[in-house]
């Protein structure tokens, strides 16, 4: 597992850009907002943490397609689904290497782009906690929209579709609970908690239908 693990970190570090490509839509993402929304800091800084959030998401949707595509094209999806080891053990770990690389970035970069868009320092602190608990969220929910389209040429439109609709609750509690940081009267522990047992929840979810989907795809 741990050699599963390094192997897929490299892979999906080098296809298409890996993390970087990641990082530079959501920068690219945010950047764009100030422009549209105008000069105004202090409407910059209220909905910083929603625009920091929309834009992780769509980048964490960027690379979701190739999580199983490499297997596919090489054949080696035929000899994982014959190893001896639990297809869903298997794709837990593919999920982990994954958001190592795409979606640890985002995060790391959250801060950055707080600052860019005149967020304070709690309010920075509580987007970036919330990402780190609530990415991995977006990529076991996209493992079972991958291993769905897997099977498919040009999946990768496809899999957005399936996995966006299953995001919004992340996205709605990670920043229901980013406001609830800097607002005083709204209790930051209630959506955070809520954002931590969806993560745990699709964490045994999304590995179990993602492995159901791939045994179906080459039925």
């Amino acid at each position: 597992m741990i050699a599963l693990f390094l192997r897929d970190l490299k892979l999906s570090i080098r296809a298409g850009g890996g993390a970087l490509i990641g990082v530079l839509f959501f920068m690219t993402v945010v950047a764009v907002i100030p422009f549209g929304v105008g000069p105004d800091l202090n409407l910059l800084s209220r909905i910083g943490p929603a625009i920091v959030w929309i834009g992780a998401l769509l980048a964490a949707l960027l690379g979701l397609d190739r999580l199983f595509q490499a297997e596919r094209d090489d054949g080696s999806l035929d000899l994982i689904l014959m190893h001896e080891n639990p297809l869903v053990l298997t794709v837990l770990v593919k999920c982990l290497a994954h958001w190592t690389a795409t979606g640890l970035p985002l995060v790391i970069a959250s801060p950055l782009l707080g600052l860019f868009m005149n967020m304070g320092e709690v309010a920075i602190g509580a987007v970036m906690l919330t990402l780190l608990v609530g990415t991995p969220a977006l990529t076991f929910i996209g493992a079972v929209g991958a291993a769905v389209a897997v099977a498919l040429p040009r999946g990768g439109l496809l899999v957005s579709i399936l996995v966006l609709p299953l995001a919004i609750p992340v996205l709605i509690f990670g920043v229901s609970a980013s406001y609830a940081a800097v607002e005083d009267p709204a209790p930051f522990l209630p959506p955070f908690m809520i954002l931590i047992a969806i993560t745990l929840f699709s964490s045994v979810v999304g590995p179990f239908f993602a492995a159901l989907a791939l045994r179906n795809s080459t039925d």
